[in-house]
């Protein structure tokens, strides 16, 4: 093993102190702030521990852990509740500490920035009346905490004098030598000015960061949201409930194929954006699209709906052009690349389509150019001049993305000629200031050509129309709304569906016949044409809007184009189409501090994801936990560390390990009958009720939210076995006291 630190860096005075308290034998590299360390991360991360696998643990407090578990000592689950502490409460409120200190010569003001977190210490400590955090030895939690606090309460300016339980364990935990000794190689004994340049490199604390109040309570019985509760009437149906024979309950049936819609059934069309074949998909692609709507499918036929869910690569269009040219491939090879990449990756993420396929096939053309002459036919094509940028190094026109420049709105310098990155405005490429060919870096020059448009304002009536009845009755998320109303408002345009390319569906007018359609008019139509190679009646689902509700999933950037541009499509194509009942989109998942993104290599990426050996549940669980619903949120490596640990296994695994181990070792599997007491009905009226939270919120698609009231399920559990200690009741004969409640995750 060997251990990368830097000096001045706290954290890794914590990794130092735990190599050596615990005396493991590993190497130890001493490397500036700025090293790159663990390869699949973007910008540097330290401290940073190489496994003997290859594998990189580069969060302090799993190192620490990972450190004393190699020494024999196991965290106790007390242990593990300080570790969430410090790192959820403690952190944010020291990162402020040290900026004032540090940074801004504010020294004076430190100790009244603390005083919340060590009253938290020092009354933990003085109730527990243990030498150290956990006991009358040692742990990681220690050796943690003192190193987290270390650079502050060294400091002269700064006193424990007031809290005397926090002063003795501190300094106790100070005068081990191996503690000594790592604070002596990271801070060089210059104290805090040895932190200047790591601390310059951190980005400035929020003023509202931390919170001084409730750390991990050392009796976990200890509830910090309060007592739920519950009537007497709520008990007793929770008890009728408890009582039925759980064979009466509805249960998931195995799917026939080809799933078709039913008279009798609540039929469910769900479709995630296609992703984008050009490249590997990240985790914001992942969340935005795929998994949110694989989460919705499984509970959808959990509560008996008949569900189809479809989905595909999208393989036309000019970042394929791009990427082949960047490979030395043909467009055909390149989808053919990536497809399989795509497959795998949800593949490996558990993601349950019914059917996974691709635009690139003659069942996409057929229906293409049917909506196209339906269009033409109604008088919803119109023809017009438009000027495009044309590069004459490369001899040729340029569709939007083998162009680059500076927004027009808000100058952003990395632009695509059809939508800015930044700002999110749709732009013409010919509006870019200081336009470049991607392919060669030469200045395109304006050139006019002849296509096609959609005329969106001759279909506004309808459109609006539609609106108004699909957003009032169906669950439209907020970003979603305001997106559409903001381009109604705007007034429509012609919209361009045709482009200057080689790869893409043929135009099928004459006059057009060197001309593709643009990615935009067609990729949708791929969620018609991926289910037609699914099943030949599959006008059963998509001309059928009386008897099929349609779900489509998305990241807030493809609203427009899956509320105004498709819509408008199938509108003007007068051929009964299902339209869209539901468009949930999420904001976006942004990476640690900044964005994912796929031309810069910038997140984690799917390949990645099944590279680090973490199971593919971990990442499904945290990017639901993060799951952007009413704002942009971040993925944070530190962070699904701590919440696999404290929320993943300490809360739901530990939940459902004791329940399941006491049953099996006692009671041979079999849950015995027993004689509920008052306070087993009060835990089954309020696992009901969060079940019924649950399902509200689920039927509105807001998943992060019901994942909350899974894990506050598995709380209220671990808090039941914890005060009712049935391991001692059963060696005194009150075996029927303890309830295990046979909470099967499906049925959640």
């Amino acid at each position: 093993m060997e251990l990368f630190v830097s000096e001045g860096n706290p954290h890794c005075l914590k990794v130092l102190a735990a190599l050596e308290v615990t005396g493991v034998q590993c190497g130890v590299q001493f490397i500036s702030h700025e090293e790159k360390v663990v390869p699949f991360l973007s910008r540097p991360a330290l401290p940073a521990l190489l496994l003997p696998s290859g594998k990189h643990l580069f969060s302090s407090n799993t190192i620490c852990r990972y450190l004393f578990e190699l020494n024999g000592q196991e965290s106790s689950n007390q242990c593990n509740q300080w570790l969430e502490w410090e790192a959820t409460v403690l952190q944010p409120v020291l990162l402020r500490a040290l900026h004032m200190a540090v940074l801004q010569g504010k020294g004076s003001e430190v100790s009244s920035v603390l005083q919340g977190s060590l009253n938290v210490l020092d009354q933990s400590l003085c109730k527990a009346n243990m030498t150290y955090l956990t006991g009358e030895a040692v742990s990681v939690a220690d050796v943690v905490l003192w190193g987290a606090l270390h650079p502050v309460l060294s400091d002269s300016s700064l006193t424990l004098d007031d809290h005397k339980s926090a002063k003795a364990w501190f300094d106790r935990v100070a005068a081990m030598r191996g503690c000594q000794s790592a604070a002596q190689k990271v801070l060089q004994g210059k104290g805090l000015e040895a932190m200047k340049g790591y601390m310059q490199k951190q980005p400035a604390p929020q003023s509202n960061q931390g919170r001084d109040t409730q750390p991990c309570n050392s009796d976990p019985t200890e509830s910090e949201e309060g007592e739920c509760v519950v009537s007497e009437k709520e008990m007793e149906a929770a008890v009728f409930t408890w009582r039925k024979d759980l064979n009466a309950c509805s249960q998931e049936t195995n799917k026939q194929h080809p799933i078709m819609p039913q008279e009798s059934k609540r039929n469910v069309l769900i479709t995630s954006a296609l992703p984008y074949v050009n490249n590997v998909p990240h985790l914001g692609n992942i969340i935005g699209c795929v998994l949110s709507a694989d989460v919705f499918s499984r509970y959808g036929r959990l509560r008996g709906w008949n569900v189809l869910y479809i989905c595909g690569t999208d393989e036309y269009g000019t970042a394929t052009e791009n990427k082949a040219r960047e490979e030395g491939l043909t467009p055909k090879q390149i989808c053919d690349k990536y497809h399989a990449v795509h497959s795998s990756i949800y593949k490996w993420f558990q993601i349950g389509f019914d059917f996974f396929g691709r635009t690139t096939t003659e069942k996409q053309t057929q229906i293409s150019q049917d909506i196209f002459w339906r269009l033409h036919k109604n008088g919803f094509l119109v023809e017009d001049t438009v000027e495009q940028l044309r590069c004459e190094n490369c001899q040729r026109f340029l569709a939007d993305r083998f162009v680059e420049g500076t927004c027009p709105h808000c100058s952003y310098p990395e632009a695509r000629g059809d939508q800015c990155d930044k700002c999110g405005r749709l732009i013409n490429a010919v509006e870019l200031r200081e336009p470049q060919c991607k392919v060669c870096r030469e200045t395109p020059v304006i050139r006019s050509s002849k296509h096609l448009f959609l005329d969106l304002p001759k279909l506004e009536t309808q459109l609006e129309q539609w609106l108004e009845r699909s957003t009032s009755s169906g669950d439209w998320t907020a970003n979603a709304k305001q997106i559409t109303r903001s381009w109604i408002r705007d007034g429509l345009k012609p919209r361009c569906i045709t482009r200057d390319l080689q790869w893409g569906t043929p135009v099928p007018h004459p006059d057009f016949k060197d001309k593709v359609f643009y990615v935009w008019f067609d990729a949708p139509i791929g969620y018609l044409s991926i289910t037609a190679n699914y099943t030949n009646e599959w006008d059963k689902w998509w001309k059928n809007p009386h008897q099929v509700e349609l779900y489509n999933f998305m990241a807030k950037d493809n609203v427009p184009f899956h509320s105004v541009v498709f819509p408008c499509s199938l509108l003007g194509a007068q051929d009964n189409y299902t339209l869209v009942n539901h468009l949930v989109a999420t904001e976006y998942l942004n990476y640690e501090d900044t964005k994912f993104s796929k031309s810069r290599g910038i997140g984690v990426f799917g390949d990645m994801a099944m590279d680090t050996g973490i199971p593919s549940d971990v990442w499904r669980f945290y990017l639901l936990y993060v799951r952007p619903e009413g704002q942009d949120s971040a993925f944070s490596w530190a962070d699904m560390a701590l919440k696999n640990n404290s929320e993943l296994l300490n809360n739901l695994g530990n939940f459902i390990n004791r329940g399941g181990m006491f049953v099996t070792k006692f009671f041979g599997g079999c849950v015995p009958a027993m004689e509920l007491q008052q306070e087993d009905k009060k835990l089954l009226a309020v696992v009901g009720w969060e079940l019924q939270q649950y399902i509200q919120v689920m039927d509105k698609v807001k998943i992060r939210d019901a994942l909350k009231h899974v894990l506050n399920i598995s709380r209220h559990g671990n808090q039941y076995i914890q005060v009712n200690e049935p391991w001692k009741k059963i060696k005194g004969g009150e075996s029927e006291s303890f309830i295990t409640l046979d909470i099967n995750p499906s049925s959640i």
